[in-house]
């Protein structure tokens, strides 16, 4: 499928960035708020913003039972900090009775590099890429443990954090706690395309 049809979850965060990503690299983006708009969909973007808000948003639109649906019969689905937390299927320091679209077998820590004022930039060695990626972490998750099935695809690299796990992937499952879409480079948004290509 040369362009396939890639939702972003439209409910919160940088949606925006993530649909002009999209378009660049040649798919078909749409912004998804219904069930209906994402059962037009051939893979799904979850973005950052805020879980504890994004999840309850979904469940007013009724979405969040056709999501985990989704995930579970397989559409392709790369989330982003926030989007990292939505599809773990455990979370650490979430709040009381956060629930997630689930899927990936991670154990996700809630703002693990701390508050808005700690957020960050750093180059990354990605598995799959030549050249390092440079990160923006935001009020950023980290990956605390995965299941024997998911790919580490990077590590944080300097600093306190060093070793902690910001990107992985599980089939077709992608997830980063840094945001991809901010700035000019597009090779993981492009890793992720690809997956859903390789996928319908």
């Amino acid at each position: 499928m040369t362009h396939p049809t890639i939702g972003v979850l439209a409910l919160q965060g940088d949606v925006r960035e993530h649909l002009a990503t999209l378009r660049s690299l040649g798919a078909e983006p749409i912004t998804v708020r219904r069930p209906a708009e994402l059962a037009a969909c051939d893979g799904l973007v979850v973005p950052g913003g805020e879980s504890t808000t994004m999840i309850k948003l979904a469940s007013i639109f009724e979405l969040l039972a056709p999501l985990r649906e989704a995930v579970r019969a397989g559409l392709p689905a790369f989330g982003t900090c926030a989007g990292m937390i939505m599809l773990a299927d455990r979370i650490e320091d979430g709040a009381a009775g956060q629930e997630t679209i689930g899927g990936l077998h991670v154990t996700v820590r809630r703002n693990a590099f701390g508050r808005q004022v700690d957020s960050f930039e750093e180059d990354l060695r990605f598995s799959g890429l030549a050249d390092p990626v440079r990160a923006v972490f935001i009020r950023a998750p980290w990956v605390e443990s995965v299941d024997d099935d998911v790919e580490v695809l990077a590590r944080v690299e300097d600093g306190p954090a060093a070793g902690r796990i910001v990107a992985v992937r599980q089939g077709p499952l992608m997830a980063t706690s840094f945001h991809p879409e901010v700035g000019s480079d597009h090779r993981v948004h492009g890793m992720f395309v690809d997956l859903v290509r390789s996928a319908t």
